[in-house]
Parts: C-alpha cells; sequence; structure tokens
C-alpha cells in the first residue's frame, strides 16, 4: 500500500516545526547541554573586555574550550552583551538549523526529483531529538553540523559538476570545512575529509589509482585550507601557547587517553564502548529512533540495487563512525553531522517503510504526553503551592495537551494517516514539554521587579549544582554579583544565614525556612530540583509531585558580615 506524504500535510508540518523551534525559545528549561552556560560566561567575560581575543573566562581550566567563533557570535548577537538574553543568544542557532534544513531540502529534492521528498527529508531531521536539543540553544552545534554538511549536501546537489570541479568546489569545501573547524574543533577535518575520499573512491568506480591522479590533490587542498582557516584563531590571539595548551592539547588529544581500564577494553564495554556509540547514534532520532532502524534494515535488504546517492549517504555516515570511533570517549553527539544524511535516507524509503517504526514512534508519543498530562493535572490540583502564587496552566495548555493525544490516537487506529501523523506528533511532544514548564517562566519561577531592582549591585550567594550555574541566576537577577555555594546545602538554612548576608536557601514546598531575628526575606520564587532519591522517584510516581519536583527559593537578608571573598572559594567557578 502506497502511502503518500501530500503537499497540504508537508505546510502544515513545515508550520507546525517552525513554531516548535520557535516556542521557548527564551526558556530556562529548553532541552539543551550543560555547555550552554559555560559558553555564556565566556561570551559575558570577554564582551567585558570589549577585546574579541583572547577569550576570557573566571573557570578554572575552561577558557580556550572552543574555538571562537561561537562565542564572537554571542558577542554580535548580543551587541556585546549589552542586550543579554536566551533568546539573542540561541536565535542564531535556530537560524543555522534552519538553514541546514532548507541545504537539505534542495539536495534532496534535486537528486530525487520530488519536492516532496525533499521537504520530508528535512522535516524528518528538525524532529529528531538532537536537532531539536542541540540546535536551538547556544551552543557550537548548529554552526558545526551546518558548515560540515554544506558541501556533502552540494555534491548531492551537483553531482558530476561538483566531482569534477578542479578549483571552486575544492575551495568551497575547504572554507566551509574551516568555518567547521572554528566553530567546533580542528579534528574535524579527519572525518570530513575521510568522506570526501570516499565519495570521490566511489565516483572512480572504486579505482584508487584514479582517486589518486584526480582527486588526491583536490583533499590535499581542502586539509590546507580549512586548517588554514582554523590557524587564524592561533594568529590573531595574542597567547597562543595558551590555545595550543587548553585546547589542541587538553580538549582534543586527551580524548585518546584511557578512560576506565584499557583502550581496548574501554572500546568493547563500560560507558564509552562502540557499542554505546551505536545506541546513542540511533538515540539521536529520538522518538523516529525506531523508524531510522527500519530505514536501515530497508538498505540492507536492497544493498545490491542502491543508487549513487543513498551509497554516498552511507558513506557520510560509515567515516563519521569509523573515525569517531577511535577516541576513547565515544559519544553520538560527535555524529550529529550525519544525522541529515539519516533523515535523507528516511525520507527515500518513507513509502516503502514498515508501519512498525511509526507505530512505536505513535505509542512513544502517547507515552510522554500522557505523562506531562498526568503531571499537569497533579501540578494544577496539588495542595502544595509556592509562596509566590499557584501553578496554573493557560486553556492554550490543556488544548495542546489534548489535541496532540487525540491526533497520536489516531495515527495508531487509521493506518492511512499512521506515518504523517508520527512525525507531525513529534514536534507536539516537544510543544508539550515547553508548555507543561511554562508556568515556571512566569511569575511563579521569577522574582518581582522590587527584589531585583533592591539587589543591583550587591553580592549574593546562590546554589551551584554545575559550572557556571550563576550565568542562569543573572537572568533571574540581572544586576547582582553572583557568587556559588554548593547546591547540596542549600537546604541547611541555619548555615547559610550565618555565613552569608544576603543568600538563596531553599525549602519543600508548603514550607518557610526557619529565620533567626534579624534575617528578612526579600524574595521568593518556585525552583524546579533536579536531583531526587529512589524515596523521592517513588513518592513522585505515587501522585506527589509538586512536593518533590519542586521547592521553594527564598532570598534572605543576614546581619552576617561580607567575608573575604579573595579566600572564598566561588563553587560556579
Amino acid at each position: 500500500m502506497r502511502i503518500s506524504f501530500s503537499y497540504r500535510s508537508a505546510l502544515l508540518i513545515l508550520l507546525l516545526g517552525v513554531f516548535t523551534y520557535l516556542y521557548g525559545l527564551d526558556s530556562r528549561f529548553a532541552p539543551k547541554n550543560g555547555d550552554e552556560y559555560p559558553y555564556m560566561h565566556i561570551v559575558r567575560m570577554t564582551a567585558d573586555s570589549a577585546q574579541w581575543l583572547p577569550l576570557q573566562s573566571e573557570m578554572d581550566g575552561i577558557k580556550n574550550t572552543k574555538p571562537p567563533l561561537i562565542f564572537w557570535q554571542g558577542i554580535a548577537s548580543t551587541h556585546w552583551a549589552s542586550e543579554w538574553s536566551l533568546a539573542n543568544l540561541r536565535w542564531p542557532s535556530v537560524l543555522y538549523t534552519a538553514l541546514t534544513a532548507f541545504f537539505l531540502f534542495l539536495a534532496v529534492r534535486r537528486f530525487s526529483g520530488k519536492t516532496q521528498t525533499g521537504i520530508l527529508a528535512s522535516l524528518v531531521w528538525l524532529s529528531f531529538f538532537a536537532t531539536y536539543r542541540y540546535g536551538r540553544p547556544f551552543l557550537a552545534d548548529p554552526p558545526e553540523v551546518f558548515w560540515v554538511s554544506l558541501p556533502f549536501m552540494a555534491i548531492l546537489y551537483w553531482g558530476k559538476s561538483a566531482f569534477e570541479s578542479k578549483f571552486f568546489f575544492p575551495l568551497m569545501a575547504g572554507v566551509c570545512f574551516g568555518l567547521a573547524l572554528f566553530a567546533k574543533s580542528f579534528a574535524y577535518i579527519v572525518p570530513a575529509n575521510f568522506a570526501l575520499g570516499l565519495y570521490f573512491w566511489r565516483w572512480r568506480q572504486w579505482s584508487i589509482p584514479q582517486v589518486l591522479i584526480r582527486d588526491l590533490y583536490k583533499l590535499i587542498l581542502i586539509t590546507v585550507l580549512a586548517l588554514g582557516v582554523f590557524a587564524l584563531w592561533f594568529a590573531m590571539d595574542p597567547y597562543p601557547e595558551a590555545v595550543w595548551s587548553e585546547f589542541v592539547l587538553g580538549e582534543n588529544a586527551g580524548k585518546f587517553a584511557a578512560r576506565q581500564s584499557s583502550y581496548f577494553m574501554d572500546l568493547l564495554r563500560g560507558g564509552d564502548s562502540i557499542w554505546l556509540l551505536i545506541l546513542t547514534t540511533i538515540a539521536n532520532a529520538g522518538l523516529f529512533s525506531f523508524v531510522l532502524i527500519s530505514s536501515l534494515m530497508q538498505c540492507w535488504r536492497t544493498r545490491r540495487f542502491l543508487n549513487l546517492e543513498e551509497v554516498l549517504l552511507l558513506l557520510l555516515i560509515a567515516a563519521f563512525f569509523i573515525v569517531f570511533s577511535l577516541p576513547s570517549q565515544r559519544s553520538g553527539r560527535y555524529l550529529l553531522p550525519v544525522m541529515p544524511a539519516f533523515a535523507a535516507l528516511i525520507a527515500l524509503y518513507w513509502d516503502k517503510l514498515p508501519l512498525w517504526g511509526f507505530r512505536i514512534a505513535l505509542l512513544l508519543q502517547l507515552l510522554v504526553l500522557s505523562l506531562l498530562l498526568w503531571i499537569g493535572i497533579n501540578l494544577q490540583f496539588s495542595q502544595f503551592m509556592g509562596d509566590a502564587g499557584a501553578w496554573t496552566y493557560s486553556y492554550y495548555h490543556w488544548i495542546l495537551m489534548a489535541a496532540g493525544i487525540l491526533l497520536v490516537l489516531l495515527g495508531l487506529l487509521n493506518r492511512r494517516f499512521t506515518k504523517t501523523i508520527s512525525l507531525a506528533a513529534c514536534f507536539l511532544v516537544y510543544c508539550g514539554l515547553t508548555s507543561s514548564l511554562a508556568p515556571l517562566e512566569g511569575r511563579l519561577g521569577r522574582y518581582s521587579v522590587e527584589t531585583i531592582a533592591r539587589l543591583a549591585g550587591r553580592d549574593v550567594w546562590i546554589p551551584c549544582d554545575y559550572r557556571a550555574k550563576d550565568e542562569e541566576y543573572r537572568l533571574l537577577l540581572p544586576g547582582a554579583k553572583l557568587h556559588g555555594y554548593l547546591a547540596k546545602d542549600a537546604s541547611d538554612v541555619a548555615t547559610l544565614t550565618s555565613a552569608y548576608p544576603l543568600v538563596a536557601v531553599h525549602t519543600s514546598l508548603g514550607t518557610q525556612p526557619a529565620l533567626c531575628d534579624s534575617c528578612q526575606i526579600v524574595g521568593q520564587r518556585m525552583e524546579m530540583r533536579a536531583r531526587h532519591s529512589n524515596e523521592e522517584i517513588q513518592e513522585m510516581l505515587m501522585g506527589h509531585i509538586g512536593k518533590y519536583l519542586f521547592v521553594n527559593e527564598y532570598l534572605i537578608f543576614t546581619p552576617v558580615a561580607t567575608p573575604d571573598l579573595s579566600n572564598l572559594k566561588d563553587v560556579c567557578r
């Protein structure tokens, strides 16, 4: 049975995808990676220095953690940190992701001859959870994926013209790869050029002598150009020796050292094994992981009849997988540049794919939406409320959740719509996740304007559970001078109020901190907890969501004198 993907469906899902990627762009709870706050810190400190280089940081051992392109991007988008917000930091990432999706559409439409297939490839890639998680926040992944992917998509678009180009394509590829290295790491030239070498090898009918004679100089030129762009960092930075020791040796060479017992044992077992690399690469597809598995199975069944473009897509995936299986630190995140190739394969085989992969996706979506609905109902009607107010959703949230669940059920019950709805529902799940935490983005989870104004210029101690956590608090308390203490001590009110003159403490919902006679609460809000015990998790599964998932945060003035900051370690650093 042939199941078409109509232009009307494509347009509706595209609009839904655009809304999904823009909705909650400034949310503190958007799915992201822990690198975002350290990157924000480096941008802010570098902007304060009024110099593009050297990169600045107060964090121990984290300064030249990435090449400067991503930090320059943040400086430019926030106008030298004068317009500081998550939305201003993140919108360039969304633009890079949109451009990647657009060029993927152009490439797939060109070699497949079908506009629907091109649109489908872009939408499938945008539906991957890894794309949503890494393609929106302020991270180095969006520019890296774009610049690495662009030459390979150009080959799929231009075909013979790109392969036979003696100067233009090598020049374009070299500059693109160079910008990718300048955004993420010089190490990406290895898988990128390896993949290009495999492309040329396939184009020359698997003839190594022909590749050596006609294409080797192109690969050398591309490598020289790319590394030349990356080397600009050493030429422009006034302290190139620091770049060498911190980034080249520390950030990259260190990833080949054995992490557990030995290199070969780590390769075969443990958290950095090659098997986990396979699993995390597939898991990049998120809710569409089983659809990806069924696509790879279809590729295997038709391996003798693959056309040129399908072989090239598989060679790109294989090249990156082989190269990134060599370092002792292995992660599916390193294979983000090949996820557009996976999406293209799914789009090419869309009509031939069995329904089981899509039905599993729908079941996962139904599970997530039902869980979000259950949590939302428990929070809405919970007797535990924050002192800053009650947890209240708008009508739009309930409409979104109900529409999402009904649509998923329709996809499960009607096979004609199974594939299309499973794709659309990926975006609905992401919207539901953002909407479920929306109350914390309002008055409930933020300090009042009066509190912010009162604390401007004052030293405030805040709980830190990871590096640069204070960058999140700067969004909540702009103008305050922030210092960190261990987050595990946040509920020890007596100790904290006897140590710091102005401190943020945590208490369970429904309780207030026991204060000394001279202590004064100057602000409060609700915050979501990051870590829970097994007993607390069991209580939450029994329906006590608000009591264990959230805490009240109070800002307290105390009569304690300001400690000597020079002798006090900032845990956020």
